[in-house]
């Protein structure tokens, strides 16, 4: 059996699979937040009590976490959770829990979870996109994932945004301060800013993305506007993705991946800008939500 776990800011949580995949247990538990050491303990506990529901032994260990993981050393960066930064976890974990863990980012977890039996389920290349509170991906080869040698691969939130016009430049700062990457206009949050910018409202007073979007579906004008700007940009961003590596699956994930829409008008905006005539690639819904980390990262 083999055991996933999503290192998230305010919750661990673990899963259990079988050989064939089937689910054997899962539980969360709360986050020892700032505390690096606690994190080992609640992992090392956790195990021991998913082994019991499942009736036997974990023999492989993955988990996924928010950053940048150093495929030399393990250690992590660039994350919201802090008190990870610089720390040997898969070291840590390994001596802690005694069995192989490997790690990987928590997009790149998605990813691997809808290639393997989601939405992208029998595509040789597949992308997986995270739209959420920020903006990731993960690409997957034959089932495979692909990190890269520098460990950034599929970081596609972190490249400018395509063809920007000219109220796009130089563009929002993101999250890593470089103002006009992808993720400073396809984020959830800055899908908000961007309409609060549009109606001169603080974006601390303004709707979140999810009433955007229903007010969207209602009708109201300049929420339609906005929406229709994330799509027109998502779509050049994506075609990116297409030139590059040109994916049999581009699977969305993360809550604006909820937009039941996107999947009616992307095509035809990211095919305006795919060299060639044609555009056979399919955009799809996650299958697994907010399972696809977790079940990623025991598929490691």
């Amino acid at each position: 059996m083999r055991l996933g776990l999503d290192y998230g800011g305010t919750k661990i949580e673990g899963i259990v699979l079988g050989p064939d995949g089937v689910e054997k247990a899962r539980e969360r538990i709360p986050t020892p937040r700032h505390d690096y050491r606690g994190g080992i303990e609640a992992i090392r506990t956790l195990l021991e009590r998913l082994e019991a529901k499942a009736g036997g032994r974990i023999d492989q260990v993955g988990i996924g976490v928010p950053g940048s993981v150093d495929r030399a050393t393990g250690r992590v960066s660039m994350g919201n959770s802090t008190w990870l930064h610089g720390k040997d976890l898969r070291g840590d974990l390994t001596e802690a829990l005694d069995r192989p863990v490997k790690i990987a980012n928590d997009a790149n977890c998605f990813a691997l979870s809808e290639a393997v039996d989601g939405g992208g389920a029998g595509g040789e290349v597949v992308f997986g996109v995270i739209l959420g509170t920020g903006v990731g991906g993960g690409l997957v080869v034959h089932g495979r994932l692909v990190e890269g040698v520098n460990a950034t691969g599929g970081e596609w939130g972190h490249i400018p945004l395509p063809t920007p016009r000219d109220d796009e430049r130089p563009g929002p700062a993101c999250s890593c301060g470089v103002p006009g990457h992808t993720e400073s206009w396809l984020s959830g949050p800055n899908f908000a800013a961007d309409y609060a910018r549009r109606t001169g409202i603080s974006a601390d007073d303004g709707p979140r993305a999810p009433e955007i979007v229903a007010l969207a579906a209602e009708g109201n004008a300049e929420a339609l506007e906005t929406l229709e700007r994330f799509e027109d940009r998502l779509g050049r961003s994506l075609a990116v993705l297409v030139n590059v590596i040109d994916p049999d699956v581009i699977v969305l994930g993360g809550g604006l991946s909820n937009v039941d829409r996107l999947y009616e008008t992307l095509p035809p905006l990211v095919k305006q800008h795919v060299f060639g005539d044609r555009f056979e690639t399919r955009i799809v819904k996650n299958v697994h939500g907010d399972s696809s980390g977790v079940r990623g990262a025991a598929w490691l």
